[in-house]
C-alpha cells in the first residue's frame, strides 16, 4: 500500500494521452507505487482540493472525537491525517508499503509511531481488540485481498471501535472507464503529473459484502462534497462535485457484535 490517492490530477485529461487507461486481469501485487512520486504528492495533497477541502474533512467527520483514543491510520501516506489526528488529541498508529512516505511520515508526526508494513500481511505487531478506531483513506483500491485486509482491521479494533474508510465512487469509475459497472477489474492509469498506478475497480456493492464479510457493520455512508473553501482551490472542479459522483464516498464501519 502506497499513501491515500489522491484525484486531484485523476480527472485532468490532455491531448498527449495523459489519462488513458489499459484494462488488466491479474493483481496489483506488492510494488509500492507512491515510493517514486511521495515528496511530489505530499506537495500536492497538502492544500490540494480533492485531499485537503474533500477526503480529510469527511473522513475526519466520520470518526468523530478521537481526543486521548488510539487511531490506526492505515496507508498513512505523508502524514496529513496522521497530523491533524494528533492536533485532536489522538494516538496515532501508522502504516504504508512506502517506505518514503513513512519517512515523511515520522518527520511530520514525530510523536507518531509509523512502520512499513504491507496489508498482504498479517498485522502481527498490533493484539487484538487494541485500538479506538481505524482508518482506511483512500487505498481499498490497492488492496488484492480487501475482505482478508478488513478482517485484520476487525481483528485489532476494539468492539465499541469504529472503521472509517474512503474509496473512488464506483459510479465515477464506470463513467470515465465505461465497461460493466459491475465488472470486478484493475486498471493501469497515468494521471496528469506522469504519475502511474494501478488499482482496483469494483462496485459498491462488492465493498459491502467485503465488509460484511469481514465482520462489520455499515453504520453511514456518505457521499462527501466539497468544502466552501475549494471554490478558492478550483472553482470548475468544486461546482462539478456538488453535481455529480465523480470524487470519493466514505463509509463508517462498526464491528458485528456476533463475530
Amino acid at each position: 500500500m502506497a499513501g491515500p490517492v489522491s484525484s486531484a490530477d485523476r480527472f485532468h485529461v490532455d491531448s498527449s494521452g495523459i489519462g488513458q487507461t489499459d484494462d488488466v486481469t491479474d493483481s496489483v501485487g506488492p510494488d509500492p507505487q507512491y515510493e517514486l512520486f511521495a515528496d511530489e504528492f505530499l506537495d500536492h495533497a497538502r492544500e490540494g482540493l480533492y485531499n485537503a477541502h474533500y477526503d480529510r474533512p469527511a473522513c475526519l467527520r466520520l470518526l468523530g472525537e478521537v481526543a486521548g483514543r488510539t487511531v490506526l491510520d492505515v496507508a498513512c501516506g505523508p502524514g496529513l491525517y496522521a497530523e491533524e489526528l494528533v492536533g485532536r488529541g489522538a494516538r496515532v498508529i501508522g502504516l504504508d508499503q512506502s517506505p518514503r512516505m513513512v519517512q515523511l511520515c515520522r518527520q511530520r508526526v514525530p510523536s507518531g509511531e509509523f512502520r512499513v508494513h504491507d496489508l498482504a500481511d498479517r498485522l502481527h505487531w498490533l493484539p487484538d481488540d487494541s485500538v479506538d478506531l481505524v482508518l482506511f483513506a483512500l487505498g481499498l483500491e490497492y488492496v488484492d485481498d480487501r475482505t482478508s485486509t478488513l478482517r485484520e482491521l476487525r481483528r485489532v479494533l476494539r468492539p465499541d471501535g469504529a472503521l472509517v474508510l474512503s474509496r473512488l465512487h464506483p459510479t465515477g469509475d464506470w463513467l470515465r472507464h465505461g465497461g460493466s459497472y459491475f465488472d470486478v477489474r484493475i486498471v493501469e492509469e497515468t494521471w496528469s503529473r506522469g504519475w502511474q498506478v494501478r488499482y482496483w475497480l469494483a462496485p459498491l456493492e462488492r465493498t459491502c459484502e467485503e465488509l460484511h464479510e469481514a465482520g462489520f457493520l455499515i453504520e453511514r455512508l456518505v457521499e462527501p462534497r466539497p468544502t466552501a473553501e475549494a471554490a478558492h482551490v478550483d472553482r470548475d472542479r468544486y461546482e462539478r462535485l456538488l453535481r455529480e459522483p465523480i470524487g470519493f464516498l466514505a463509509i463508517r464501519a462498526l464491528p458485528a457484535p456476533w463475530r
